[in-house]
């Protein structure tokens, strides 16, 4: 008798992103072929990031049970936010669980979460910056995360919400950070399989009472907005949602892909942008190009909306002697001798 249908769709899951990795590890190695096979770069170690939830308990079950299968070392990772009583407890009873499960190496990392973007905003960084740390410290090839096919569609509302443009409706990628650290294998899969897989598994959650507070954006949503959809539009939204993600971040790429292949063009002998060139591009081009040219100035992207993109693209299509534009970073944007000069102000 095969495993529940909830672990084997979890299993399946992780299994798939494993190979992945192993393909790309195998590539890696093969493309050194004057390297001594005794120097060949060990098997590859992969961390979940784990805070003792049902999605990524589920995920480390998976990964667990997975990655000997395929000689890949499995370690895992949890982060003290410092934002609840019992908090330093909380992450030790997760590092132990994980080490139950056969994980090693396994390590909690408190961080100290800043105000800059709002909570949630700011408890995020904090995080990624966090696991970015351990992957270097322990030549990790990857960190799994444990996002569903329900955090994704909350991703996409978020994204309309904020009118923040195609990218924002693209949702979170299955594979993402630098050089892909960061891979999502239940993007696929809906939240209830993944508390399935748990309670059939008999593995301990903790459900972190945030995800329940009406303070939180993505709480409220969670528990009214998408309930709300739900009831007004029928079974079937998140599953919609998702598939969106997927469609918007098709199209977005290949934007993207033609903005960089645009702004050689529109730049002059000493790289200014030139505003008649800009003018010709197809507005979804053309700010691309200028969003591009605002972060490499200084402007962080998080920080970086549509509104400022908008107010900048007007030096170009709606030019009424109007002076400088002044964006996140104390970066500034202004048109001279009908050139787009950004820079740090």
């Amino acid at each position: 008798m095969g495993p529940h249908p909830a672990v084997a769709a979890i299993r399946l899951a992780v299994r798939r992103v494993l190979h992945d990795l192993l393909t790309e590890h195998t590539s890696t190695a093969d493309a050194s072929p004057s390297v001594p096979s005794h120097e060949r770069p060990a098997a590859p170690l992969v961390l979940v990031a784990c805070s003792g939830g049902a999605d990524s308990m589920a995920l480390a079950s998976a990964l667990a049970f997975e990655a000997p299968k395929l000689g890949i070392r499995a370690g895992g990772i949890t982060v003290d936010h410092g934002l609840q009583p019992g908090s330093d407890l909380r992450a030790e009873e997760v590092v132990l669980r994980l080490r139950e499960l056969g994980l090693d190496p396994v390590e909690s990392t408190a961080v100290t979460v800043g105000r800059e973007g709002g909570p949630e905003a700011a408890a995020r960084d904090a995080r990624y910056a966090a696991l970015d740390a351990a992957a270097e410290r322990h030549g990790a090839a990857a960190v799994l995360l444990g996002h569903t096919r329900d955090d994704q569609a909350e991703t996409v509302l978020l994204g309309l919400a904020r009118g923040s443009g195609i990218r924002s409706l693209s949702g979170m990628a299955a594979v993402s950070g630098a050089g892909g650290r960061y891979r999502r294998p239940f993007l696929a899969l809906d939240r209830q399989t993944a508390r399935k897989a748990c309670m059939v598994q008999s593995l301990p959650v903790w459900d972190d009472p945030h995800n329940a507070d009406p303070a939180y954006t993505r709480s409220r949503l969670r528990h009214e907005g998408l309930p709300a959809l739900e009831k007004a539009l029928g079974k079937g939204v998140v599953e919609a949602l998702a598939r969106t993600a997927q469609l918007s971040r098709d199209d977005a790429d290949a934007l993207d892909a033609w903005a960089r292949q645009a702004e050689a063009a529109v730049r002059d002998s000493a790289g200014l942008l030139e505003c008649a060139k800009l003018y010709a591009l197809p507005p979804a081009v053309r700010r691309r190009i200028l969003r591009r040219a605002a972060i490499e100035a200084g402007a962080p992207a998080g920080s970086l909306f549509a509104r400022h993109i908008e107010e900048v693209d007007r030096l170009i299509t709606g030019w009424r002697g109007q002076g400088a534009i002044n964006l996140p970073g104390k970066v500034v944007a202004q048109r001279q001798g009908g050139r787009l000069v950004i820079r740090q102000g």
